[in-house]
């Protein structure tokens, strides 16, 4: 439907408006071509770097960005941090070759919700534009899979009860059950003095102050 059309009909352009910034000619044309066919979006501009792109696009208000990483001048991905600045409502959608793990998760922390790479068929682009409006995070098979492989490799921080000891988590059993000092010692057979010391420790471990403290974030095991 053309502005004019619009206009008579009284409805409002309900497709999904999208913008390019890619500083080859040929995909520019390519991508500007494919959008213009799509019956669910609209072509709203495209433009060879992000000096360009920052000064128009608040002007084009697109919907979402189709975002190269290997802009001249300025990269994609400082391109996406001020245009979010500017446009946070804007969804961008990373379209580059490039695959390295520390380009995606740059992309994705300076305000990028997916991440394409260029060989990705016309259709499957059309429908993560589509995703990424409706608030979906789309990304490249190997793309997603280099997400999951980061996020299983981290080592997940222990909790403050992870970190006592066998003998520490012991007498914090004890002491949780309502023993005194003195009846903990004898029940392991240690010194009233090394009991005091354990729990010296268990309380700095668990950032508690007193004994009460201590019993309730064992029962609660936070």
């Amino acid at each position: 439907m053309n502005k004019k059309n619009e206009a008579n009909s009284g409805k409002p352009d309900s497709r999904i408006r999208v913008s390019i910034v890619e500083d080859n000619r040929g995909t520019r044309e390519s991508l500007t071509e494919l959008l213009t066919r799509a019956p669910a979006l609209r072509f709203v501009g495209a433009h060879p770097d992000g000096e360009a792109a920052l000064r128009l696009l608040p002007g084009e208000a697109p919907d979402v960005v189709l975002m190269d990483i290997n802009l001249p001048k300025m990269n994609g991905i400082e391109c996406v941090a001020r245009l979010k600045q500017h446009l946070p409502k804007t969804q961008v959608l990373m379209l580059t070759t490039y695959e390295e793990g520390d380009l995606i998760f740059d992309s994705l922390r300076k305000g990028a919700s997916g991440y394409l790479l260029k060989n990705v068929l016309p259709a499957e682009l059309i429908q993560a534009i589509e995703q990424v409006h409706a608030g979906g995070a789309p990304m490249s098979m190997q793309i997603a899979r280099k997400v999951v492989s980061h996020f299983q490799q981290i080592k997940m921080p222990q909790s403050d009860m992870e970190k006592l000891t066998k003998r520490e988590q012991e007498i914090l059993a004890l002491l949780a059950k309502g023993y005194l000092y003195k009846e903990i010692a004898d029940q392991l057979g240690i010194s009233l003095s090394t009991v005091r010391a354990h729990l010296h420790t268990v309380y700095e471990k668990l950032h508690v102050q007193s004994r009460t403290e201590a019993v309730v974030k064992y029962l609660g095991q936070g």
